[in-house]
């Protein structure tokens, strides 16, 4: 029997080497498959958010109609208190004595949309952009801008001004003067990004403006396929962009005598 003491043992380089562990290749595969399964499930996941952003899109887009909407439904009504008041709808605008444009109908209407405050700050007797009334000419008001829009400082809703229609410029239209009926006359309208303006500025567009948003979309609209309209009955509706300058003119005129069929 030796008396020579058994000779050393070392533990293995890889603690996965011992009996009862995998071997060190077997794990090294584990964590690839692991890693690919985590390539795998991040597509997934990238492809599922893709398909999802359509969806919400949409949904974004159908709460800023209704808002706009719900804006011009809250516009046509001040007028319709503006006319209550005073027996006419406000003009397109005020003017000086030397017939320069001063303010806008939009400004006329601020004690109807409960903002008698901001309209009390304001010197209707000299321009809207003059010194004075840089303040609340620098007001952001919500109701004056579509959702879909991303410039504050401007408003989407203007006149169509032409003397054929009920805002044809500093002389006031009354309700008596629609001889074609409130609900197939135009009383304003929603533009794009393109036209609008700041909303104290006595600017608007003309009809020869609103004839060219014809099948042009990119022009005309904050919304696929068409833009609001407010009608003088106060109500609101959808125009399709698709709609020709015949059905414009008919409804710009406020006594045409013309037979609107609403697209």
């Amino acid at each position: 029997m030796s008396n020579q003491p058994p000779p050393a043992q070392f533990p293995p380089d890889d603690p996965y080497d011992q009996p009862g562990n995998p071997p060190a290749e077997n794990n090294k595969l584990l964590i690839i498959v692991l890693a690919l399964l985590g390539i795998g499930a991040l597509s997934c996941l990238g492809i599922g958010v893709g398909l999802l952003l359509p969806a919400v899109e949409a949904t974004r887009e159908a709460a800023h109609r209704v808002e706009c909407s719900n804006n011009m439904k809250q516009i046509a009504l001040a007028m319709h208190n503006y006319h209550d008041t005073y027996d006419t709808l406000p003009p397109a605008y005020t003017v000086d004595e030397a017939g320069q444009p001063l303010h806008s109908w939009r400004t006329l209407i601020l004690p109807f949309l409960e903002q008698k405050a901001l309209y009390d700050q304001i010197d209707l007797n000299k321009p809207w952009d003059d010194p004075v009334n840089q303040q609340v000419a620098s007001s952001v008001l919500e109701v004056f801008g579509c959702p879909s829009d991303s410039d504050p400082a401007l408003t989407n809703y203007v006149a169509v001004v032409d003397p054929a229609g009920i805002m044809s410029g500093p002389v006031s239209t009354s309700f008596r003067d629609i001889w074609d009926g409130s609900a197939y006359t135009l009383l304003f309208v929603e533009v794009g990004p393109e036209h609008a303006v700041p909303w104290m500025s006595p600017q608007d567009i003309d009809l020869p403006t609103f004839e060219s948003f014809a099948g042009q979309e990119r022009h005309a609209t904050n919304h696929p396929g068409g833009t609001h309209i407010s009608l003088a009955d106060g109500s609101i509706r959808f125009f399709p962009n698709t709609a020709d300058s015949p059905t414009r003119r008919s409804l710009l005129t406020k006594a045409g005598n013309e037979r609107v069929t609403m697209p």
